[in-house]
């Protein structure tokens, strides 16, 4: 009986010190899309792959509301409590390097190859995020209302010009069929401004900041260029030829469709409502060209890791694990986003070769520019938002670009340049 007790007593400790060695470290994960059950879901999959995969770690996800996420992170970060993993939107990312809330991550050599540019998100030479999807923004057209007013299809080779554009509008809003000819989204008053509308300013040769330095708006946001952008911006209002900021949401979700605009400017996410709703008579065109090539937004929601993580090898092990094209699949299948790789994209229903929505990775690919990488966007993007916004109610345009300028360049002075991450 002795002998039988000492032999359990060997198993037990032995069973013990069997589990302590093949103990996942946990590695905690903040995510933006609290109240998306399909992205709880995509996300939620790819962790219990990657913890059932290996077994050195394992990783827990804490989600957010997408409004309240960003100032969550920022209070996270002052109280030290980052978790190991953290989403973070493309164009802010420059500014939590700089601030010093995340570091660049581990990755295999090769992990990026056949990566759209939006999404990868680089900082000072170095790959602090990387995204499982981009977003792109297209000009929403009905196929039978071009044929009826007859507007030529414009292609990536061949995009409206603007005194093509700027006809199409007038004679869109002289027929008296649509409320307005165009939706740009007014209602929505978020970073929707600086990622939709500061393309059109891109494309006339301005910009929000001077990117050879980064240490000043001079002459981009209040130049030559951009004067005449903000002149086109307002002549939009004016000439009522799109809703102005007092647009309601409702409106701007559904007056395309409903045949209120003729035109709309939107991403690719509302694509596949918009093709349940209108079939093959929809179509997505590329930007207009202002002069300086046509241009879009972008970079999306993109995965990193915190400064503070104890364990960057695994917080990033988990991000290319991640990376996988079926994940990258299943991401646009399942929220309509476009893949991050050719190959992934070929895997899905919609951006796959002849698929619906394969002119979207095209435009991304062709078209995409990111917003300028560095610390001050944040606040450059507000200033852009608010300029715009007075701008299209009245305002004088030389008054609110420099106005908007100044109080960046003031922004950029107060932060040494934004010096220490330079």
């Amino acid at each position: 009986m002795k002998s039988l007790s000492i032999l359990a007593a060997t198993l037990a400790f032995s069973t013990a010190l069997g589990g302590a060695a093949f103990a996942q470290t946990n590695l905690t994960m903040w995510y933006h899309g609290a109240g998306s059950t399909v992205e709880r879901d995509l996300i939620n999959g790819i962790i219990t792959d990657f913890n059932g995969s290996q077994t050195d770690w394992k990783v827990s996800l804490q989600e957010f509301p997408q409004a309240a996420y960003n100032d969550s992170v920022v209070a996270a970060a002052v109280a030290g409590n980052l978790p190991d993993i953290i989403d973070v939107d493309g164009p802010v990312m420059p500014n939590w390097a700089w601030a010093g809330y995340m570091q660049p991550l581990q990755l295999s050599e090769g992990a990026l190859d056949g990566f759209l540019p939006g999404a990868i998100g680089k900082y000072n030479d170095q790959v602090y995020s990387v995204g499982l999807w981009d977003a792109a923004v297209a000009m929403y057209a009905r196929k039978s209302t071009l044929e009826k007013f007859d507007i030529r299809v414009p292609t990536l080779e061949e995009p409206w010009t603007r005194e093509e554009f700027d006809g199409i509008l007038e004679t869109l809003k002289a027929s008296g069929e649509f409320d307005y000819p165009l939706n740009l989204g007014m209602a929505d008053q978020g970073e929707w401004y600086p990622y939709a509308f500061a393309p059109f300013l891109w494309s006339f040769g301005g910009d929000l900041v001077d990117r050879t330095s980064y240490e000043t708006a001079e002459g981009a946001l209040n130049g030559d260029a951009a004067v005449e952008f903000g002149e086109w911006w307002q002549s939009l209002f004016t000439n009522n030829y799109v809703p102005g900021t007092s647009q309601d949401m409702a409106s701007h979700e559904t007056g395309f469709i409903d045949g209120d605009y003729a035109l709309q400017w939107n991403g690719n996410w509302v694509a596949v409502k918009t093709l349940e709703a209108l079939g093959d008579d929809v179509l997505f065109l590329p930007a207009p060209d202002f002069g300086n090539g046509p241009k879009i937004g972008g970079a999306s929601w993109q995965f990193g890791v915190s400064s503070t993580s104890a364990h960057p090898d695994g917080a990033s092990a988990f991000i290319e694990f991640a990376l996988q094209p079926k994940y990258l699949a299943a991401f646009s299948d399942g929220i309509g986003l476009i893949p991050a790789t050719a190959e992934a994209a070929a895997l899905t229903k919609n951006y796959a070769p002849g698929g619906a929505l394969e002119s979207f990775y095209a435009l991304s690919e062709k078209q995409a520019m990111l917003r300028p990488v560095t610390p001050g966007y944040v606040f450059e993007a507000l200033e852009f938002r608010k300029a715009l916004s007075d701008i299209a109610n009245g305002a004088d345009v030389v008054d609110a670009l420099d106005a908007a300028t100044d109080a960046i360049n003031a922004d950029i002075a107060r932060n040494n340049n934004y010096a220490a991450a330079q």
